[in-house]
């Protein structure tokens, strides 16, 4: 069996029919987000193989959309014997049918029965073996009854193709022969094959481990005693060479000779350091010298140029007071100027406005007029529109027409499936008959199917009347007369009588609400700041008055503009002598400043000159040369002084040497003596012991403990081969039971973990454990990933088990792998590839970036065109 298509209708989300046609051979990938529909999807399929259609549980309550209805569910699948249909609806007219090429061939229990008959008779084979629903990524889980039915159809599967159970035991006799070999090795092991507290072996061990600690703790004993002897030797050696005569009178005279060195160096040290004092106390009396001569002939210089800047700067001052003199009188007579144009200008202005108001007076009469026909258009719109505005709120809304539109739409195809679901009459008149046959409305047409979901009369010229009653199945449930009830309440509420007069009051309240805009916006053009302010506006156009003497408007805007002009020039001008007298005020307050710093600085010169006294420039002469010729001889005192220095670093180096072995000797003597106390007593106290008797006489029963544990160690060996041989015996009869699925799960393992193999439970029929590299771990402490990745092959072994067994099922995963990483994932990939070549594979999943390198062929699952 293959899937080809599958398509939904009132199933969860899908309460319009959806679909994925194009399923083909091999691998087909269903890639699309969360709640997209694939789970649904993947139960949908579940529940057509597996729930009768007169099924109620809540599986099949879940697939019911939250707006009601009835589940319906086909899928097309191909066989040898052609392309069937298979077709379910539960909970309402519940319904089941298998169509070949539009003809069908079996409905309700009988259809049941070949959909059963299609999946093997098997009540969980494909859903428990290879079927994989989202979050089921290990190979137990779901309620107890999938849990049965999955086990129940492994062990068919397996039975089927493989040995029977029976001849995997082995026989009673072998279970003794192991039995009692085990019962032998408990006494000197334990399961783990660890010694058993208590018994032979383990006491074999404990002996061993005890003469050997024995053995051991003499030999050290031996050893230390060899030490401790070669150890006092060394150290009598070693005391002697140290406390030689000549040796420490060899130690004292070099440590006195470093000594009187030493305080030598030191003593020619204090003397170059009281010559570096005189050297620097003459610098300091030459360098002072030399300051108050240089000191002297600058303070002479800057007395000299403080005279000469003090008069030019005086001269300065002078020229700028008279400067601003002159700049003061300017501004007064600019002041004076800008006064009398001032008055002029105020003068022209006044005239101006007495000709400009006796213009407005005339203008004011035109705007009055415009302005009162514009209120009155402006008021004539906001009549209509508030007469528009009444209108638009009577009648349905949208919103309410589109319900009527809904529950008529609803009517109508609740009387089309009542009139499906109906018995129908098709007249056939004879020739000349037409029309003979009259219904409740008229006559019937030729032809043409009268369904009859009710009891109805027919009138037959000539006749009489026909009752027909359509039965209790006839197609009337109710559904007609609840819908048409919806309809006439919708009605009700805006009182209208049908259908037809509420969309003429829908359409009356359009057309208000479109005459309310044109008149709101002709009202908004003509007054778009209210009419109120079109009144205010009018308000203040001034009432029409007589103006008498007014000059004429063009000659007082001429004598304004003459009058502003000389008013402009005059307050330039003004300006001008302003900025001039406030220039003219700085400049002569930068002069007096300038004054007053360089008479402060002259000042400053001459008290500092006063400060030197009488001294003349010759005397300040003379002390330089004399600090000079001092500093001169100070150096070379302490020159010729330091060419005799010794290297005082090397004679305190050459000191601590001597000091330090003094030390060391005096130190190593110290610790000699007690050391060879110590050691002298250890070796008398050993020597009384008799170690070397006793370590021979301890390794002669180690030798004797060691043969009596080797005896009882092959004893255990050759009891733990025969519980091996035995085990192994048994094994070979329960592996010929599962190597069908061992054979079939070795290539797709490979892919994944290379000579990795998989240890089977007996009651299960389950992997329980996974060897890799020798070592055995148990399925369950196994990561996510691992498990996932394990019970997504062993599933694909048992598709092609069951393909072999002649029950082809697709294989259909509903993201079955959600844990594997990026590496592992791509070949999981090439397993599912490597098992589709004659299989359908059916893959959903929401990881579409992931799943791109799966490739296959892609399904859409969509909406079904009308």
């Amino acid at each position: 069996m293959k899937i080809r298509a599958i398509t939904l209708n009132n199933v969860r989300r899908f309460t319009d029919p959806a679909q994925v046609t194009g399923i083909g051979d091999g691998i087909n990938v269903l890639s699309e987000p969360n709640e997209h529909g694939k789970s649904t999807l993947f139960d949908a399929i579940q529940a057509l193989f597996f729930k009768p259609f007169g099924s109620r549980d809540k599986e099949v309550s879940a697939l019911r959309p939250h707006a009601g209805g009835a589940p319906e569910v086909t899928i097309e699948v191909e066989t040898e014997a052609g392309r069937f249909a298979l077709h379910k609806r539960w909970l309402q007219k519940p319904l089941a049918t298998v169509h070949r090429e539009g003809k069908l061939i079996a409905q309700a229990d009988e259809a049941e029965a070949w959909i059963a008959q299609l999946l093997g008779g098997d009540a969980g084979g494909p859903s428990g073996l290879i079927w994989v629903r989202q979050g089921m990524t290990a190979l137990t889980g779901g309620s107890t009854k999938e849990e049965k039915l999955a086990l129940e159809a492994r062990r068919d599967l397996m039975t089927s193709v493989g040995a029977e159970v029976e001849a995997m035991t082995g026989g009673r006799r072998m279970d003794k022969a192991l039995a009692q070999c085990r019962e032998e090795l408990a006494q000197y092991a334990t399961s783990t094959g660890r010694p058993r507290t208590g018994g032979p072996w383990k006491e074999a061990q404990d002996q061993v481990e005890a003469l050997t600690a024995t053995r051991d703790q003499l030999a050290a004993t031996a050893r230390a005693l060899q030490d401790a002897l070669a150890e006092r030797q060394r150290a009598r050696r070693a005391l002697a060479e140290l406390e030689a005569p000549e040796v420490v009178a060899e130690r004292r005279e070099k440590l006195e000779a470093a000594r009187a060195a030493h305080a030598a160096a030191t003593r020619h040290a204090e003397e170059m350091e009281a010559l570096s004092r005189a050297v620097e106390l003459a610098r300091l009396n030459a360098d002072n010298a030399t300051s108050r001569l240089n000191n002297y002939r600058a303070g002479e210089a800057e007395q000299k140029a403080a005279r000469r800047a003090e008069a030019a700067a005086r001269e300065a001052a002078e020229a700028a007071r008279a400067a601003l003199s002159d700049r003061r009188a300017t501004l007064e007579a600019a002041e004076a100027a800008a006064a009398e144009a001032r008055t002029a200008l105020k003068t022209a202005e006044d005239d101006h406005r007495h000709a400009l108001r006796a213009r407005a007076a005339r203008d004011g009469a035109d705007r009055r007029q415009a302005l009162e026909a514009r209120i009155k258009e402006a008021e004539d719109a906001r009549r209509r529109m508030e007469s528009a505005r009444a209108a638009a709120k009577s009648g349905p809304d949208a919103a309410a027409l589109q319900r009527l539109e809904r529950l008529s739409a609803e009517l109508s195809a609740s009387r089309a499936a009542r009139d499906a679901a109906a018995p129908q009459v098709t007249v056939r008149y004879a020739p000349g008959q037409s029309g003979a046959i009259h219904g409740d409305d008229g006559p019937l047409a030729d032809g043409a199917p009268l369904p009859l979901p009710r009891r109805t009369t027919l009138r037959i010229d000539g006749i009489g009347d026909l009752e027909i009653e359509p039965g209790a199945d006839g197609g009337e449930d109710g559904s007609v007369d609840a819908a048409a009830a919806r309809l006439q309440t919708a009605l009700d509420e805006i009182g209208a009588a049908d259908l037809a007069q509420a969309r003429a009051a829908g359409a009356a309240r359009v057309e208000a609400a479109a005459r309310e805009g044109e008149a709101k916006a002709v009202l908004a053009s003509l007054a778009p700041d209210g009419i109120d302010a079109l009144h205010q506006a009018l308000a203040a156009i001034p009432a029409p008055e007589e103006v008498s003497g007014a000059p004429d408007l063009a000659q007082a805007e001429d004598a304004l503009q003459t009058a502003q002009t000389v008013h402009e020039r005059c307050r330039i001008a003004r300006e001008t002598a302003a900025e001039a007298l406030a220039d003219a005020k700085a400049d002569a307050a930068g002069k007096e400043a300038q004054l007053a710093s360089l008479s402060d600085r002259l000042q400053r010169a001459e008290a500092q000159q006063a400060k030197l006294g009488d001294v003349t420039e010759e005397d300040l002469a003379a002390q330089t040369v004399t600090t000079a010729a001092a500093l001169e001889a100070a150096r070379l005192a302490h020159a010729e002084k330091a060419k005799h220095a010794p290297d005082a670093a090397s004679l305190q180096a050459a000191l601590t040497r001597a000091e330090s072995v003094e030390a060391q000797a005096r130190e190593e003597i110290a610790r000699l003596h007690p050391l060879l106390a110590r050691l002298s007593e250890r070796i008398t106290r050993a020597s009384g012991d008799a170690v070397e008797e006793r370590l021979a006489e301890t390794e002669d029963q180690l030798q004797a403990a060691e043969a009596a544990l080797a005896r009882i160690a092959h004893e255990v060996a050759v009891l733990t081969r025969l519980q091996e041989a035995l085990q192994e015996a048994r094994n070979e009869a329960r592996e010929r039971y599962f190597t069908p699925i061992v054979k079939e799960l070795k290539p797709l393992l490979q892919l994944l973990w290379p000579d990795a193999e998989l240890t089977w439970g007996e009651e299960s029929l389950l992997p329980h454990a996974l060897i890799r590299e020798g070592r055995e771990e148990p399925i369950e402490v196994l990561s996510g990933g691992t498990q996932e990745q394990v019970a997504l092959l062993v599933r694909l072994a048992f598709a092609r088990m069951l393909a072999r067994a002649g029950r082809i099922a697709p294989v259909i995963l509903d993201d079955a792998l959600v844990f594997t990483d990026d590496d592992r994932i791509e070949r999981m990939f090439d397993a599912l590839h490597r098992q589709a070549g004659d299989m359908q594979i059916i893959v959903l999943t929401c990881r579409q970036r992931a799943f791109r390198a799966l490739g296959g062929q892609a399904l859409r699952l969509q909406a079904v065109a009308p």
